[in-house]
């Protein structure tokens, strides 16, 4: 066998090999690695819904699950199932793809690694708002969510039009200052709120999946189908936008394509948040995780997956792995989350 032909065998590029052979050798190796990388991301997204919906404190078989699904009743189990187990595991998806491929449009298009929702005030806008209507008009279900998005959404369009035109780290600075402006405002509504009132706040703002409805699983699903084709249409000038707006600008993509992108990542994340409260540090680690696993190649798809991983682990081990106690599942991604954003940190220092 010669050396060219071993070459295409291998997919490796030889020393006779043709500079059009090269390219294609170079280009298939992060194909293959994104490949493997997203399918075993599916396969640990697939174990971890299965251990959240038939393990646990009350154990349900394989068999059992489908035939509860299928309309059949047993006696304790289909109510734990279809009450608690499965709502909480679907929301958790949902919630995680929402936060994953939100947190991954602001940190790519903002070519910053921090710019998470949750530090450019996006999230902070919406807590302020849940809480408003948490306090004043004792707002609950749909309405609070409606508040919720809202919040987030205005913040976001506040934010976009103090920056300017440079929508890179001037954006970040405005977003981080809003943010602190509105853990002022949760702080005073705090103090003018009765004790059922500041439970209620207190509790949303911790973000939980106890609550989780087939109807509000319905809503953001609807909202996902609509919202990540679009985010996938405009995440074609990704690559683009993060060589900075200057370069961007003169390869013929604007500024509008930028703002229509963050316009997608900021609604996911409202969706998101509306649903389950600001659950912390998910849109911030979804996106480097993926991209440490795709060797620094941001990957949307990669992001959503890690989202849904870390939201259906973190539920996981807020109801069990403490015997007794029911953490939140904002708890614990907080819990997991500072020490990453450190290491991030501590990293990007290094590298630097």
């Amino acid at each position: 066998m010669s050396t060219l032909q071993h070459g295409r065998m291998t997919g490796a590029p030889t020393s006779h090999a043709s500079p059009t052979e090269v390219v294609r050798a170079a280009r298939r190796r992060p194909r293959r690695r994104l490949g493997l990388a997203l399918l075993g991301l599916i396969v640990a997204v697939v174990a971890a819904f299965w251990l959240r919906v038939l393990g646990g404190d009350y154990l349900i078989t394989f068999g059992d699950f489908w035939r509860i699904v299928g309309g059949a009743r047993i006696p304790g189990a289909t109510f734990i199932l279809m009450q608690s187990k499965l709502p909480r595991a679907c929301l958790a998806i949902l919630v995680g793809v929402a936060l994953g491929t939100g947190g991954s449009v602001f940190q790519s298009t903002l070519r910053n690694p921090l710019a998470s929702p949750d530090v450019i005030g996006v999230s902070s806008g919406a807590s302020a708002a849940a809480v408003l209507g948490i306090v004043t008009w004792h707002a609950a279900g749909g309405q609070l969510a409606l508040l919720a998005v809202a919040g987030a959404v205005a913040t976001a369009v506040a934010v976009r039009f103090l920056t300017g035109v440079e929508a890179g780290q001037r954006l970040v600075l405005v977003g981080v200052t809003f943010a602190a402006g509105l853990v002022a405002v949760i702080q005073y509504l705090f103090t003018r709120a009765d004790e059922y009132d500041a439970q209620l706040a207190l509790r949303w703002l911790t973000g939980s999946l106890a609550d989780a409805a087939w109807a509000q699983i319905r809503v953001l699903a609807i909202a996902l189908v609509v919202l990540l084709p679009l985010t996938a249409y405009a995440w074609r000038s990704s690559r683009v936008l993060e060589l900075g707006s200057d370069v961007a600008a003169g390869l013929g993509v604007g500024r509008r394509r930028a703002d229509a992108l963050l316009a997608c990542g900021v609604l996911l994340v409202a969706g998101a948040t509306a649903t389950a409260g600001p659950v912390a540090f998910v849109a911030f680690v979804a996106g480097p995780i993926a991209r440490a696993l795709n060797r620094g190649r941001t990957t949307l798809l990669g992001s959503a997956l890690v989202g849904a991983l870390v939201m259906l682990v973190a539920d996981y081990l807020g109801a069990y792995a403490f015997p007794g106690v029911n953490l939140p599942v904002g708890v614990v991604t907080g819990a997991f989350g500072a020490p990453f954003l450190l290491w991030l940190l501590t990293f990007s220092r290094r590298s630097a």
